[in-house]
């Protein structure tokens, strides 16, 4: 087993049956107590909340019950599942339908009615979600910052895809690119989720670092191809995104390129100086995966 449940409490809300919205959210967390409030201030029409967390050492526990979100704290050993797949093999979820969000992520009134309506369409089984992205208190309206992601699924019909099995704590306890994978019909929502990261950029670095080691280890390893999610310039957007990174990772100066291509043709400028710390960060995690592989290579 590469994971155990440690605790797992909550302060109890009767009126979790008259919830306006039927559905399981799961919170990933650690050290949240800067986003967690506002997050779950966004889920409270949503039937019951499940915080998990790793033993953060700050208020956030104490935020998720004073919400009456139920915190389960995960140890991570290593190896898959990793946290959210691991909640949704494991937790006792109370409705039809999961929605996975992060704590620095937020429903906003628009979305919330719109997931209303759409759980009640039995011709579809997930639905993809649009991230609006701030960044230093700025809204990233360019950068090629914004993206879909499947985060509100049927219970038993999305799982998140494994693309490396074996994994350590360098890398994350916490599902980073590997993408949820719906058996059944998919659709779009219009409204976003707002994404605001109110972190010192010291620990985005940190988390970033992380995910460079997951990254880097993924593309050498031979299971970048995940048999659920092919690269695919013609596919969905995780397909077509994959298709061109793993051409990309091999141009000289890619992350050269990929600065040149955010902040110019992209028009990051346009977002102002978080644009341009935004779009340097993103071509430095190329740079960080592409030294890391190379790093691999002469060990």
């Amino acid at each position: 087993m590469a994971t155990q449940v440690l605790e797992t409490s909550a302060f109890p809300d009767p009126n979790v049956h008259a919830a306006r919205l039927p559905v399981s959210a799961i919170v990933s967390v650690r050290n949240e107590e800067q986003n967690l409030a506002r997050c779950l201030q966004s889920l409270a029409s949503v039937g019951e909340i499940h915080v998990i967390d790793s033993r953060s050492t700050d208020r956030t526990c104490d935020i998720a019950r004073a919400y009456g979100a139920q915190v389960t704290q995960f140890h991570y050993r290593g190896g898959w599942p990793k946290k959210r797949q691991w909640a949704m093999d494991t937790l006792p979820l109370a409705h039809d339908w999961v929605l996975l969000l992060d704590a620095d992520e937020a429903l906003t009134p628009e979305l919330e009615n719109e997931i209303q309506k759409a759980i009640r369409d039995s011709h579809f089984d997930g639905y993809y979600l649009k991230l609006e992205m701030y960044f230093l208190g700025s809204a990233l309206r360019h950068c090629g910052a914004g993206f879909y992601k499947l985060a509100l699924f049927r219970r038993g019909k999305g799982r998140f895809e494994c693309r490396l099995e074996s994994q350590d704590d360098s890398m994350c306890d916490m599902e980073v690119h590997e993408h949820v994978v719906v058996n059944g019909r998919t659709a779009k929502l219009k409204s976003p989720v707002i994404h605001r990261n109110v972190e010192s950029l010291s620990r985005y670095i940190r988390k970033h670092d992380q995910y460079s080691n997951w990254e880097s280890r993924v593309l050498t390893e031979g299971l970048g191809a995940s048999p659920d999610l092919k690269p695919d310039l013609f596919g969905n957007q995780a397909q077509r995104r994959r298709w061109l990174k793993r051409r990309f990772f091999r141009l000289p100066g890619s992350p050269v390129l990929l600065f040149l291509y955010r902040y110019l043709f992209c028009f990051g400028f346009l977002d102002g100086v978080p644009g341009l710390i935004y779009c340097a960060f993103q071509a430095v995690q190329i740079f960080h995966t592409k030294a890391k592989i190379y790093e691999q290579k002469v060990s």
